[in-house]
């Protein structure tokens, strides 16, 4: 559902991640209401860099993004996020797009092995996220159901961040 475009969008912005979600609002065009999203001038999908094997100038930094793009996945639990789902820009700032399959009911995480490192204040923005904050910012296109799996989902994900830094230290999970 074009919905889920804009509820990734509003969510990204609770968990401070909007900068790697085009803006994604609701219009009307022609009669019929959907999703209008902010052009981004893309050099290459991620199929693409793969393809044409190319390599980020900087790898921690390139690191750091897919990592938090894997806990934002896990987050909306986004079965779609496929190698054109992602953009990446001339200067190597790397994009999410269509949401369309997300936000399935899934209270488990779909890939948890794929949490390995998160951002300190993305994690910070994970605990804080409440219900009534997804409520009031997605709440018009997200269910209810949907919305309980969500914060679910955000249980998990911060339960194995906490247990990963009790386990590693903090310094080689949080950075």
């Amino acid at each position: 559902s074009y919905h889920f475009n804009i509820a990734g969008y509003e969510l990204a912005k609770l968990v401070g991640l909007d900068y790697m979600v085009p803006v994604t609002v609701e219009r009307e065009w022609k009669g019929k209401t959907g999703a209008l999203a902010w052009w981004l001038p893309f050099k290459w999908h991620e199929f693409d860099r793969l393809k044409l094997r190319l390599q980020p100038p900087d790898t921690e930094a390139w690191s750091r993004q897919t990592h938090r793009m894997r806990v934002f996945v896990q987050l909306i639990c986004d079965p779609d996020r496929n190698f054109h789902n992602a953009l990446i820009t001339e200067d190597w700032t790397l994009f999410m797009i269509d949401f369309t399959r997300a936000f399935r009911v899934h209270h488990e995480l779909e890939k948890p092995d794929n949490l390995v490192r998160c951002d300190r204040q993305l994690l910070e923005k994970l605990r804080l996220l409440n219900q009534a904050d997804v409520e009031r910012a997605a709440g018009p296109h997200l269910r209810k159901h949907e919305i309980e799996a969500l914060m679910a989902r955000r249980e998990k994900i911060v339960a194995l961040f906490d247990r990963l830094i009790a386990e590693k230290g903090e310094s080689e999970v949080l950075y």
